[in-house]
């Protein structure tokens, strides 16, 4: 069994992710690499895969979603995780009332589901560094915003337990062979009828 951890990012913090989430698979006695997906020719070396990306604006990155979709016909064959990073802050509820983690899943999440059949997906919080340089049009405009620095909190806000026990899960998943819950959006053991 080896685990491939794919993921784009645009400023490091989802390739953080990755790579914990390949060590703690390796600790978990299952071998992993982490890759960005622009680095992965074949999926096909791999018999599970773990894709994330960060997300910008409830968008997850394009390289991202450009992977899922170049080795759609691999990734139906193999186990497939999604998960995504982004959202900024400690609050575990936003102004709503609604869970910030739940309100930031990526859109394209939805078609990827129906793709890919992905055994479960996680969304991290992320990490911002206001002093790295903009990458892209859009955070060159939103740095431009003289509230910008308010409303995107800085810091590293990766719960790195949430991370651990995220890839744990997935191990204890491979080792058992269990199967997903359907429809659940989690990985879990499926019912029996």
């Amino acid at each position: 069994m080896r685990i491939l951890v794919a993921y784009a990012t645009r400023h490091g913090a989802t390739a953080g992710i990755a790579e914990r989430l390949a060590s703690r698979f390796a600790e978990d006695g299952i071998p992993a690499e982490a890759h960005p997906v622009t680095a992965v020719d074949d999926v096909a070396l791999y018999d599970a895969v773990v894709l994330g990306g960060a997300a910008y604006m409830g968008h997850w990155l394009k390289e991202a979603t450009a992977f899922a979709n170049r080795h759609r016909q691999e990734l139906q064959d193999r186990k497939v995780w999604l998960f995504s990073s982004g959202p900024l802050g400690n609050d575990a509820v936003d102004k709503a009332g609604e869970d910030v983690l739940h309100s930031a899943r990526p859109k394209e999440f939805t078609e990827l589901t129906t793709l890919l059949q992905p055994r479960g997906e996680e969304v991290f919080f992320g990490a911002w560094n206001p002093d790295a340089p903009p990458v892209g049009i859009g955070e060159r405009l939103i740095r431009l915003a003289p509230a910008s620095r308010e409303a995107l909190p800085a810091g590293d806000f990766r719960n790195w337990d949430a991370v651990d026990a995220w890839a744990d899960h997935i191990a204890a998943e491979l080792a058992a062979g269990s199967e997903p819950t359907p429809g659940s959006g989690a990985s879990g053991p499926a019912p029996v009828n």
